[in-house]
């Protein structure tokens, strides 16, 4: 885990003067007890947020406050570690969207328990796009990988926004399918926007920011990894989306979480069909068998998206060229012969070791030719290699 609160991001203006409603919000979400649901119910009896700061201490606890939240509100320990909160995040370029602010995402708000503040490094306009959350196991089968970049890439190059969780594993493939793109991601991090964890997507965040994309949290500043973060932050992944595509988990994989709050949240749920032989093949197949739907392309995403979004999305394709990026599995023939036939023999779902290679190349090349190939295709973008001298096709 890694504090990196030099990250490439402007100032943002938002944060530039105290705001007395957005101030409370953050005072709450401080508060020692206080969940997200209950400091909801708790603005709904109020005429703003910043009405807080001046309530004595029983009409605090009528709010249905715990005792030591209420103290520690009617003490001003809140509004105080607030405005140090609001300090450290403007010296982070860290800004504040809560429920008072115009910017809040709409469909965030639609969810049983929205967080009251979002922690957000980056362009927070991004929060309001049209979004679909691409989700799946740490530990992914090179097939897994394959499919989650090159959905995010298609589904990126057609101006769908990206959301994910920036784990390992598929969250971080889907992040890199979008970067690779050149398209702005979003990053729901189960940490305080200034730790970046795992630590080895440092580079990753760096290219979120500078690709104009954002990372976001509802956790204050240096919060650093704890189980119980990333259950929550899922809400929040599904919750900023209209739908959830799941790509490989195995039967207990947190991925569950993320489906299981798209459903409640009445988003659409997407699912990559896997080997059944595989354990990551058990959460999307079993979804799929559950009503979601089976994903294979981009197209399969958008065919059952709402008229409305799919117009949307579709008309700013005139403004760039429409996207040339297509979802085709098969190999581009404009390659020499000796990287045909290596490519012949490579899979997408299953990485090959280099002997295995050699052996099934043995009749048509030689070790050198071989070699050769495989050094052409990787600069050529057509497979990747893994540790161990593994190789295996790219989508």
């Amino acid at each position: 885990m890694t504090i990196a609160p030099n990250l490439p991001v402007k100032m943002p203006v938002e944060n530039a003067a105290l705001d007395e409603d957005r101030l409370a919000l953050l005072a709450l979400a401080l508060a020692p007890g206080l969940g997200p649901r209950r400091i909801l119910d708790a603005m709904r009896q109020l005429e703003a947020p910043s009405q807080i700061f001046g309530m004595p201490l029983t009409g605090i606890e009528a709010l249905r406050f715990p005792a030591a939240a209420a103290q520690f509100v009617f003490d001003g320990k809140a509004r105080a570690g607030a405005e140090q909160e609001w300090n450290r995040a403007r010296e982070q370029g860290v800004q504040f969207v809560t429920l008072a602010c115009p910017q809040y995402p709409e469909r965030l708000k639609e969810i049983y328990d929205p967080p009251p503040v979002l922690w957000v490094r980056g362009n927070a306009s991004l929060l309001a796009r049209t979004s679909i959350a691409v989700v799946g196991t740490r530990h992914p089968t090179p097939y897994g990988t394959g499919i989650a970049e090159m959905m995010a890439r298609d589904l990126s190059a057609r101006g769908m926004l990206i959301v994910s969780g920036m784990a390992r594993g598929i969250d971080t493939a889907a992040h890199k399918g979008t970067v690779a793109a050149g398209k702005p991601t979003v990053a729901v991090w189960g940490t305080g926007a200034d730790v970046i964890y795992p630590k080895e997507n440092k580079r990753l965040a760096e290219d979120i920011l500078a690709m104009g994309g954002a990372i976001v949290s509802e956790l204050p500043l240096g919060t650093f990894p704890a189980p119980q973060n990333f259950p929550r932050r899922n809400r929040i992944i599904s919750g900023l989306s209209i739908g959830v595509l799941v790509v490989e988990a195995s039967e207990h994989s947190g991925t569950r979480v993320t489906a299981r709050c798209a459903a409640d949240q009445g988003r659409d749920v997407f699912a990559v069909p896997g080997n059944v032989t595989s354990k990551n093949s058990w959460t999307p197949n079993t979804l799929i068998k559950q009503g979601a739907q089976l994903t294979a392309t981009w197209e399969d995403v958008w065919e059952v998206l709402p008229s409305q979004v799919r117009l949307e999305l579709e008309a700013g394709w005139t403004v760039e060229s429409k996207p040339s990026i297509g979802a085709s599995l098969l190999p581009d023939p404009a390659i020499g012969a000796n990287e045909a036939i290596v490519l012949e023999v490579l899979r997408q779902d299953v990485a090959l070791q280099i002997d295995e290679i050699l052996d099934l190349c043995e009749t048509q090349l030689t070790s050198s030719e071989v070699f050769t190939a495989l050094f052409e295709l990787e600069l050529a973008g057509r497979i990747r290699s893994l540790p161990g001298k593994n190789y295996v096709r790219r989508f």
